[in-house]
């Protein structure tokens, strides 16, 4: 390809697919627990409001200390942080949005889609909801 055949194609052609031949980032991928990650469908505001009866089979995870829950069907992370407090998160990555690649150790989430990392306070990078728990009654709400 002759040099004017190459700029008629750099003047034509979309930046997004110039920068991205070049390998240069347009947006910083796969990052972790900070305030950098790419808008998702969960930034909007969605009311909320979920009753859990503990005893019921499907949360026995969360009877005990460090028990955690990816409620699906209500699109949930809820992890039991102690006797008396069970935090609710969005179970949408913010990364980009995989709501069933989760797992849970040492006080963290992690999706495992990316590999991203979120811590299991309310000041993470997931959305966290409110939450107050009445024997084995969780309600959730925002």
């Amino acid at each position: 390809m002759g040099k004017s055949k190459r700029r008629e194609f750099l003047k034509n052609a979309c930046a997004p697919v110039v920068l991205g031949v070049l390998g240069i980032p347009l947006i910083q991928a796969c990052s972790k627990d900070d305030n950098s990650v790419i808008a998702s469908a969960s930034d909007s505001k969605v009311n909320i409001s979920v009753t859990i009866d503990l005893n019921e089979s499907d949360f026995s995870s969360l009877r005990e200390v460090g028990g955690w829950f990816n409620y699906t069907a209500k699109n949930l992370l809820l992890v039991r942080v102690s006797e008396s407090i069970i935090r609710a998160f969005d179970n949408s990555c913010p990364h980009q949005g995989s709501r069933n690649s989760w797992s849970y150790s040492n006080n963290t989430f992690r999706c495992s889609t990316h590999g991203n990392e979120f811590s299991n306070s309310c000041n993470s990078a997931l959305r966290c909801y409110n939450s107050s728990l009445s024997g084995n009654i969780l309600t959730i709400s925002n």
